[in-house]
């Protein structure tokens, strides 16, 4: 990657996910990838403080921020787009299929009919294939649906590619394929499609769940994944992989804050509208999920 672009990036330790900021550090115009809002489940409470130290940085670099990209609609953490787009003008983007997430789950929380699946929620979406400029920044759109139907990946300057929910680091192997919509098979393909990259491509992924002895990660590269990834690693088939997913995928529980998350994040990490109270609530559906 040339020098003149550079990426930061920013744990969240609650729910283990970078958020990034990748920046033209001549035009001073940079993008945030994947933020996230800090939320207190037990009390119903939010706070920016994570987002806050990642606007720090942003002002003490004097940046411009144009976008804030999603990879997709997070099951893990509620994001923070709306923050970045409140204080900095940012636009959120994310991929076309979210609307066939929002129907999902329009249908399973029974969401007020004037939430429409249609995507208006995100100031723009994205097709496989599509590309961003900014400034010197190359950002070329790749669809790799498997873990979510809409899931992105973006591959900054044919040189870096931010993952998602696909691939983790080696160790920890790849994204779970049991969220509706979601299909081991297609990840595999998925998978491939970044696999094929480079072999020097480096890899930033959304989550790193270390082993116990190992520290958070954020960076590894198309050929360690090619020769260590515990789940797909080259060589292994489809066959072998779908099973060893699924067979994985049967035993882990949903994430802590899935039910949350998916209802603000379908909404471009927005609330839901206040009820007649003026009161926020968000709905848990028994016996569902």
């Amino acid at each position: 990657m040339s020098g003149t672009v550079q990426i930061s990036s920013f744990l969240d330790n609650d729910s283990e996910t970078y958020t990034y900021v990748v920046q033209d550090t001549v035009n001073k115009l940079a993008v945030v990838i994947d933020p996230v809002l800090d939320f207190d489940f037990k009390s119903g409470r939010t706070k920016t403080d994570g987002a806050e130290r990642v606007l720090d940085f942003i002002h003490q670099h004097e940046l411009t921020v144009e976008w804030v990209l999603e990879t997709h609609a997070h099951a893990d953490h509620l994001s923070a787009a709306p923050f970045f787009k409140e204080k900095l003008g940012a636009k959120i983007a994310i991929g076309e299929r979210i609307k066939q997430v929002q129907e999902t789950f329009k249908r399973l929380f029974n969401l007020e009919k004037e939430f429409l699946p249609n995507g208006a929620q995100f100031d723009h979406l994205f097709a496989d294939g599509d590309v961003l400029e900014v400034g010197n920044i190359h950002i070329r759109v790749m669809h790799v649906p498997g873990h979510t139907p809409a899931d992105l990946a973006y591959v900054v300057n044919e040189d870096a590619v931010f993952a998602g929910d696909t691939i983790f680091m080696p160790d920890v192997g790849t994204a779970r394929c049991d969220f509706p919509g979601g299909s081991a098979s297609t990840l595999y393909d998925s998978i491939g499609k970044l696999l094929s990259l480079p072999d020097e491509t480096r890899i930033y992924v959304c989550h790193d769940y270390p082993p116990k002895g190992r520290e958070h990660h954020s960076m590894t590269t198309v050929k360690e994944q090619k020769l260590n990834n515990i789940h797909v690693k080259q060589g292994t088939s489809k066959d072998e992989f779908v099973t060893r997913r699924e067979t994985r995928d049967a035993t882990l529980q949903m994430p802590r804050l899935i039910l949350p998350s998916i209802q603000v994040n379908i909404r471009a990490g927005h609330m839901p509208p206040a009820e007649d109270n003026g009161q926020v609530y968000l709905k848990i559906p028994i016996n569902q999920l």
